[in-house]
């Protein structure tokens, strides 16, 4: 895609740009506006709380070390199984992504900022309230919520002040998230560079606009669920407590008609991260470019007919099992395509292995096999041997660590340089890919045989059979939190110095308008839109 002359590159960083036109110190934060601050922003905030969902990761971990109670009474082994998911996937990998497309698709599309300033600061000043509620909550009389991160009644219907937190924080987040997605769809549609059609847009940018529509399409389904929750617990209503003529099956019903999307909403844009760089390291453009849109748009589609594969176990009639298990061999279909096209790309191209690309080798990889594992639970035959062991833990880590989150660590090499002006340390950038790649598959490859010979979830104990897997498990699991410590260290000394990085420091043949602007992206970004020819 070529983009700019040479006035227009200077256009940029026009007069706007003076230093006292920007706030300093902590006004710059919290008044920010800018696209880039409130990026940088969601990033530090999903980092803090990737780190906090880590600590209760290692505080399960560590109680399953060996068989019997080890350090804590099951209860609160249950608030840390339930307090880490719901802060790893709200916390963690949806915020992160969201510092990414804030950060990118403006620089991309040859957008000046977000559609919304104001509404862009006020949907991340939402996340740091509802973190501290969810942290708040395991000091309230009762603990913390510990109804598993699917809240299912009707555990949620009996526990204590800790569960309306929880909802609270939910609310706030999913609220957050919605104004979050009208910005991006907004600024996609209305602020692309002249020339930019929608096929010629980055895949990055097409993958978060079509996970924009999913997230309005599904956080409202949630809100309704832990809403009727709220009533339950304090109005009187009836909605899932069997007790009064309610039907806790439906709480399934509702609550995966958003989980379902909600996993394709963490992983679409990790999909989009990787179409950007696997072209650039392979030195071709991406294969089958328009094919990758459909491809998207399908596995977003049917997110919305494949909800029930999680309940295979609830006396649904074998009709609808039969429905929902094709329906989920069938978005194996687009999800396959993806794949194949970025093998076609990197085939016979002139790769090179820097660390964005080893990240985006390995999520292909690995990533694949959480797929593959996906299909299994996917029978429902099967599925009614696995259900809630030890081997679903497998799957869904397979697929969010080594998906969402590897891709996240990609994206950030890849565009590190652009957003400090620094190159990172390359040999540490290896060393943190590596040692993420084994300790991974160290932590969660023997839950795998763990789950098949029947371990459940959620449980602070087990029979001494499974000893030496949970072993292997959590020796894996503190190596890998260890790891990301390295990672912080990367990342904070190329913030502070190295190599300067130049423009187009990857040597990028197409992919977004990011590569025009000098690094680090100024301050204030295409105040002059540049053409896209």
């Amino acid at each position: 895609m070529s983009a700019v002359t040479p006035e227009q590159l200077h256009g940029h960083t026009g007069a706007l740009d003076h230093a006292h036109d920007h706030p300093h110190g902590w006004r710059r934060w919290l008044y920010a506006t800018n696209h880039k601050d409130i990026g940088t922003m969601y990033l530090w905030f999903s980092f803090a709380m990737f780190l906090f969902g880590g600590v209760l990761a290692l505080g399960i971990r560590s109680e399953l070390f060996q068989p019997g109670l080890q350090i804590m009474r099951p209860e609160f082994f249950n608030q840390l199984t339930t307090m880490h998911g719901l802060i790893m996937v709200f916390g963690a990998i949806m915020p992160a992504f969201v510092g990414f497309a804030n950060w990118m698709i403006p620089l991309q599309i040859g957008a000046p900022d977000m559609a919304f300033a104001r509404m862009n600061n006020f949907s991340f000043w939402l996340l740091p309230p509802a973190a501290l509620l969810l942290l708040v909550s395991f000091f309230v009389p009762g603990g913390a919520a510990a109804a598993g991160w699917t809240l299912y009644a009707p555990l949620t219907v009996q526990m204590g002040p800790g569960m309306d937190l929880a909802i609270f924080a939910l609310h706030i987040m999913g609220a957050s998230s919605i104004m979050g997605s009208i910005n991006i769809i907004t600024t996609i549609l209305n602020m692309r560079a002249p020339g930019m059609t929608l096929m010629k847009m980055p895949m990055f940018v097409w993958t978060w606009l079509i996970t924009a529509y999913l997230l309005l399409a599904v956080i409202p389904v949630l809100a309704g669920a832990i809403t009727m929750t709220l009533t339950d617990r304090h109005f009187g209503t009836s909605f899932f407590n069997a007790a009064g003529g309610g039907d806790p099956v439906m709480y399934q019903h509702i609550f995966w008609f958003f989980g379902h999307p909600e996993v394709y909403i963490m992983i679409l844009p990790a999909f989009g991260i990787i179409s950007q760089i696997v072209p650039v390291f392979a030195r071709k453009p991406l294969f089958g470019y328009a094919s990758m849109v459909y491809a998207t748009a399908a596995i977003a589609i049917l997110s919305f007919i494949v909800w029930a594969h999680h309940m295979f176990t609830t006396g649904m009639p074998v009709t609808g099992q039969l429905f929902f298990m094709y329906a989920t061999m069938l978005i194996a279909v687009p999800t396959g395509v993806k794949i194949f096209n970025w093998l076609a790309t990197m085939w016979r191209g002139s790769m090179t292995f820097e660390t964005p690309m080893l990240f985006a080798i390995g999520f292909i990889f690995v990533f694949t096999m959480g797929g593959f594992t996906g299909l299994i639970c996917a029978m429902a035959p099967i599925d009614i041997q696995i259900q809630d062991t030890y081997y679903v833990v497998a799957h869904f880590h397979y697929v969010l660590v080594a998906g969402s989150l590897f891709a996240l660590f990609g994206g950030t090499y890849f565009w590190l340089p652009k957003w400090t002006g620094h190159m990172y340390d390359e040999k540490l950038g290896k060393l943190h890919f590596w040692l993420s790649m084994i300790f991974f598959n160290i932590t969660f490859f023997p839950m795998h045989f763990l789950g098949l010979a029947g371990m459940p979830r959620r449980y602070a104990d087990y029979p001494m059979q499974f000893a030496d897997f949970n072993m292997i498990s959590s020796i894996g699991a503190f190596g890998f939190g260890l790891t990301q410590l390295l990672f912080l260290y990367i990342v904070i000394k190329t913030i502070r110095g190295g190599p300067k990085a130049s423009a187009n420091y990857w040597g990028a043949k197409d992919g977004g308008l990011e590569w025009t602007v000098p690094s680090p992206a100024p301050f204030h970004t295409f105040e002059t839109p540049p053409t896209v020819k």
